[in-house]
């Protein structure tokens, strides 16, 4: 059986303590100087649409996941490595702290601090990320056609592929059936797994805003608003 999210990493949770002695002025700047989000104008989400996207949180790092059968053919060609999955998680982060089975302190001071190259990792779920991780937090957003097809083009253009037809996975992931692969763009203080979910929500037209979204509760409760009544 697949797995999806980390639950709780003791070693990932000291780490975040001690990120939390980084000034707070530091903080205040991530904040203000959140990448702004090129999108279509936010829409109303169609309650009645019958595909659905879940966005997924175990409270430090956050993904989406989506049917694999939903996938259209000519986009995340990825996803033949995963020939047993339902559905399909998809997170982005920092090539060396990402990874690493024992990360330091000194791993995710110089991922928020300078610019590093960044990682897809996708995981193969065998059932819906609720069944699969119970104790983790996952919405579920209905989603339309056209907007569905929006997320998957940023999904999409998120692997380096470096002109070949599919990204080769850089190794193993971080559970049994997931991998690591090559991605665009640089992972720093700004530009954080969390700022890369919603930015994946905005480019489908859910009505989020990426400023401070570095942490996941943060971007959660943005997530958790989609869904309340209006």
């Amino acid at each position: 059986m697949g797995v999806g999210l980390v639950l709780y990493d003791p070693t990932r949770e000291k780490i975040l303590m001690k990120l939390k002695g980084i000034p707070l002025a530091m903080a205040l700047l991530l904040t203000a100087c959140a990448a702004a989000v090129p999108a279509p104008p936010p829409s109303q989400i169609d309650l009645d649409a019958k595909t659905v996207i879940f966005v997924t949180s175990n409270g430090w790092h956050s993904g989406i996941v989506v049917a694999k059968a939903d996938l259209p053919p000519d986009r995340l060609p990825e996803s033949v490595d995963f020939p047993e999955a339902r559905f399909l998680e998809f997170g982005w982060g920092d090539a060396v702290y990402y990874p690493a089975k024992q990360p330091t302190f000194g791993m995710s001071l110089q991922a928020a601090l300078v610019p590093t190259p960044a990682v897809v990792h996708v995981a193969g779920l065998w059932g819906e990320p609720a069944r699969v991780n119970p104790k983790a937090e996952v919405v579920s957003l209905p989603i339309d056609d056209e907007n569905f097809h929006r997320l998957v083009n940023f999904i999409d253009a998120s692997f380096e592929r470096s002109g070949a037809a599919r990204a080769a996975a850089t190794g193993p992931g971080l559970y049994a059936t997931s991998r690591f692969y090559p991605a665009k763009g640089s992972f720093h203080l700004f530009n954080t797994c969390n700022t890369w979910t919603v930015r994946a929500l905005a480019a489908a037209g859910y009505d989020v805003s990426a400023s401070g979204t570095s942490r996941a509760e943060a971007l959660m409760q943005q997530v958790r608003a989609l869904v309340r009544p209006r």
